[in-house]
């Protein structure tokens, strides 16, 4: 019997390898490995060292002046996502692609156009090579990773969520930019299978990873549903037990860890370096940390994808236990002598101030744009200077859920028309697009919800997409969508946006973020 052949790309990232190892080790009834594996991957040194033991294992020799190596069912494409050529080659006769590549946070926000071609361009590469391969468009299964940073701002009472909710990248965030627009490049395809998913935070058992000024740019009260790098490895790698006529397909997923990864971000801080036997509150300031303009929230659906995949299996404890395990000798015994000496432990937490202190008063911190008077920055993450400057000490009171205490009440958001009929009609449409300040231009429409409809938004725009992209992933008028961010502006006009946004800023706001504000940092 013919083996499935699975295409993966984005295989050296930290959920790209964990996929391709649970793949690799995937065996048949004969104990014969059960897929055949193309990868695409740069090629680096790290690369090729991280990949060694594979190529060796598939029985490959003299291959690094090769473009391409190819044995045992295992070829990998030493290329580059942007371009397309490189992306076909690997495309024939295959049946899954899993695509983990992106260029992610921080690298996103320091080289804005490499992540555009990276993670819009290639998308868009996938999808004509999966066409322009016979039959592929009816046969080839897509599943594509987006980002928990869709969402944006997720503060207070709507710290939980559930796909249909606004999208909103968050002023100056790249990334997430990149990740609504290709999640919209997928939505409307006409490819017959795919899935797309709204991946949280992967917690990655390396302390030093969180050590960018963009650690800063996170509010301590965000509530934070992580995933551990395992789960992550295993929710690609489950997908290829969904067959062809589960109600799995074409959807859009909320992909978090679950309960058990539930956490905020005060005391997964103080988790992380508590592990090292230092104080929190010696290390960093208060203000130091933005009061919005982020994202992370904990999922109210991800129990939806975890019900066909099955990958919980971690929780935070089991997160902490892997940072210690794989954590080098010389940081285990620091921390074993700071837990056991108030002064080295002093000592500890003043070194790891000024490190700290060093990233925040950097371009990218948060420090600098108070001090060099960095308005939009400020605007956008403390609402002002006034703000900032009344942030108090560590001795104050902590907003509600931080430190064991119980999260502000819940609030779930309105879609704008009536979520428990199962057969919408044609006034439903209508409700949803009046709620967002718009109106629905198509007088007939056949039932589906993937058919192709025109619209238009408060501001005249007119556009065409599918009931499912607006109801049931959360989308609207791709004109409006950033870059530029007149978020402000949008609120007024359009009440389903406006829940999310009047949560953490005031209708008196009245702020504009033009296309490439984010080149501040440059």
């Amino acid at each position: 019997m013919k083996r499935e052949k699975v295409y993966l790309l984005g295989g050296s990232g930290s959920m790209g390898f964990e996929t391709f190892k649970n793949i690799w080790t995937c065996k048949d009834e004969s104990g014969n490995r059960k897929y055949d594996i193309v990868l695409l991957l740069r090629n680096s040194r790290k690369n090729q060292k991280l990949f060694l033991p594979y190529i060796r294992q598939a029985g490959i020799r003299f291959w690094k002046q090769q473009d391409v190596i190819e044995q045992n069912g295992f070829k990998i494409i030493w290329g580059d996502g942007r371009n397309y050529n490189d992306i076909a080659q690997g495309m024939a006769g295959v049946d899954w692609v899993l695509n983990c590549m992106a260029l992610i946070s921080p690298k996103a926000d320091h080289y804005p156009d490499i992540a555009k071609a990276v993670n819009i361009k290639g998308l868009e590469n996938i999808i004509r090579a999966i066409k322009e391969e016979p039959g592929g468009t009816d046969h080839i299964k897509l599943i594509n990773v987006g980002s928990i940073a869709q969402y944006g701002d997720r503060m207070n009472e709507i710290h939980m969520g559930r796909v249909g909710d606004p999208l909103m990248s968050s002023p100056f965030d790249v990334y997430s930019v990149t990740k609504i627009k290709a999640e919209r490049i997928l939505l409307e395809s006409g490819l017959k299978y795919w899935v797309q998913l709204r991946q949280t935070f992967i917690m990655i058992p390396n302390l030093f990873s969180l050590e960018d000024p963009l650690m800063f740019h996170q509010p301590i009260n965000s509530f934070m549903e992580n995933i551990t790098v395992k789960d992550a490895g295993r929710v690609m790698a489950n997908c290829l037990q969904i067959p062809e006529d589960s109600p799995f397909w074409r959807n859009v997923y909320n992909c978090g860890g679950g309960p058990a990864c539930r956490t905020n971000y005060y005391d997964f801080l103080k988790m992380m370096f508590g592990m090292m036997g230092l104080r929190l509150e010696k290390i960093f300031d208060r203000n130091w940390f933005a009061l919005r303009n982020f994202h992370m929230l904990y999922y109210q659906d991800s129990d939806k994808l975890n019900n066909y995949l099955k990958h919980w299996n971690d929780s935070i404890e089991d997160f902490t236990k892997l940072v210690w395990e794989k954590m080098p000798f010389f940081l285990k015994f620091t921390a074993n002598l700071c837990k056991k000496s108030k002064l080295v432990s002093i000592i500890a937490e003043k070194i790891a101030r000024r490190r700290m202190k060093k990233m925040v008063l950097s371009k990218n911190g948060t420090l600098n744009w108070y001090s060099s008077k960095n308005d939009l920055r400020i605007a956008a993450f403390y609402g002002s200077y006034e703000a900032f400057e009344n942030i108090p000490d560590w001795d104050a009171a902590l907003p509600s859920g931080l430190n064991g205490t119980p999260p502000p009440k819940t609030k779930i958001l309105d879609h704008g028309y009536n979520e428990s009929k199962t057969k919408l009609e044609l006034s439903d449409l209508q409700l949803a697009a009046k709620y967002r300040g718009g109106k629905l231009i198509s007088t007939s429409w056949d039932g589906e919800m993937h058919t192709f409809l025109e619209w238009e938004c408060a501001f005249g725009h007119k556009f065409e997409t599918t009931p499912f992209t607006i109801l049931k992933a959360g989308h609207w008028c791709s004109e409006c969508e950033p870059p530029d961010w007149n978020y402000d502006e949008i609120a007024r006009h359009n009440k389903f946006f406006a829940q999310v946004w009047y949560a953490s800023h005031s209708p008196e706001e009245d702020f504009y973020y033009p296309e490439r504000c984010y080149e501040d940092i440059f």
